[in-house]
């Protein structure tokens, strides 16, 4: 593993603080840069997922105490699918084979695992199939949709995956004064509660800015959690030093489960109670 580019170690990192606090979502989207170079990290978390002697630091991988890192490797574990386009999409057939498949309960451990190649493919009926896969997830059963670039995938299946990238374009992003005045206040939720007004009218005035706005929040804890233990982070997220890390990792689970809610036609106010009141809980 040292042989590591910086942002492959980024990745490293968090997918380890992932399985070691058990905050495994249901869901995730993975940009990947260089394919060849990056899909092995891949399966290091799938591996990690599956892995029944519940291995959860990457260099502990592969111990032969069990069959399943073999498995993995040979693309022959029972509990893992690997969908790939047939020609250029990737078929409605293909994923209604698979949620067939995933329906049943594994005979071999508590987790399922499928990954879905080149997820840009996914034509509007294979999308939308996969959408409703997502959106009610066979318990135990995680997804995994890798892409190179995130805003080739519907709205609809972004909001209801987390999102992990191996593109470096993290040290150069430009960060919103806003999100950085609404991130001071989240690292002591009852002042969301206190600056309520002042938030809503500046901040998350509307549906669409608030989804904005948590998706870069998500953005931003997932990249200063993986960045954290290189001593690397800027100090523009000074705050979040003194924050556990468990508490953060909470706030990416409740942003992710929170924001697909905005698709629907609810009141918005009573949203907002609702995920701050969840914030304040965590604390």
């Amino acid at each position: 593993m040292n042989d590591l580019t910086y942002i492959q170690e980024k990745f490293v990192n968090y997918i380890e603080k992932i399985i070691q606090s058990n905050k495994l979502s249901h869901s995730y989207l993975i940009e990947l840069g260089d394919f060849s170079l990056d899909f092995p990290l891949v399966l290091l978390f799938v591996k990690m997922i599956l892995c029944s002697e519940m291995v959860a630091d990457v260099e502990n991988l592969n111990c032969n105490r069990c069959n399943t890192c073999k498995l993995i490797d040979e693309n022959s574990f029972p509990d893992l699918q690997i969908i790939e386009a047939e020609g250029s999409q990737i078929k409605k057939n293909q994923l209604l084979s698979l949620k067939g498949e995933y329906q049943n309960k594994s005979l071999i451990g508590k987790r399922r695992v499928y990954i879905i190649k080149n997820a840009e493919k996914l034509n509007p009926s294979s999308a939308n199939t996969i959408l409703k896969f997502l959106e009610e997830p066979e318990e135990g059963v995680i997804a995994i949709l890798l892409t190179s670039n995130r805003y080739q995938i519907l709205d609809t299946i972004l909001s209801r995956c987390q999102v992990l990238s191996l593109l470096d374009d993290s040290e150069t992003e430009i960060v919103d004064d806003k999100i950085i005045v609404f991130m001071r206040y989240l690292i002591h939720p009852e002042d969301l509660f206190i600056h309520y007004k002042e938030i809503y009218d500046s901040i998350l005035s509307d549906k669409e800015t608030a989804r904005e706005i948590f998706f870069a929040v998500e953005k931003i804890l997932i990249n200063y959690l993986s960045t954290k233990s290189r001593n690397k982070n800027s100090s523009i997220f000074s705050f979040l030093d003194n924050v556990n890390a468990n508490i953060l990792l909470s706030y990416i689970t409740i942003i992710e489960e929170e924001i697909p809610k905005l698709v629907y036609n609810i009141n918005y106010k009573l949203w907002l109670d609702c995920i701050y009141s969840r914030f304040v809980e965590v604390k």
